[in-house]
């Protein structure tokens, strides 16, 4: 079984910073992409930003310059650095990992149990 942990969120005044982790465990050969999706009351979850494991990374248009995606391959985890915070980005923040079991194997798709970011202006 794999479990993605996340921590770090809570309820800032805008213009804050929140730094988000999220420690993957379990049974894991490979991660290949870890990223951080987000949704808001009444709205459907979307993608915040992603990265592979050779660094590559990718974000939504409206958090480029304030968010930055890291990750630390030794210790399957991922962190999502939120600067400049804006109320529009008050959602739950949900991390996802892209993974193989095994060598050569399928891959597999699992969730965290989300963490919620509330921005107050």
């Amino acid at each position: 079984q794999v479990q993605l942990v996340e921590s770090g969120g809570g309820l800032v005044q805008a213009g804050a910073s929140l730094r988000l982790s999220c420690a993957a465990s379990g049974s894991i050969f490979s991660i290949n992409v870890m990223g951080w999706y987000r949704q808001a009351p009444g709205n459907e979850r979307e993608l915040v930003a992603t990265i592979t494991n050779a660094g590559t990374t990718n974000y939504v248009e409206s958090v480029k310059g304030r968010f930055t995606i890291s990750r630390d391959n030794a210790k399957s985890t991922v962190f999502l650095q939120m600067n400049g915070l804006k109320p529009e980005d008050t959602a739950v923040y949900y991390c996802n990992a892209l993974l193989i079991k095994r060598a050569s194997g399928p891959q597999y798709q699992y969730w965290g149990q989300g963490t919620q970011v509330t921005v107050s202006s």
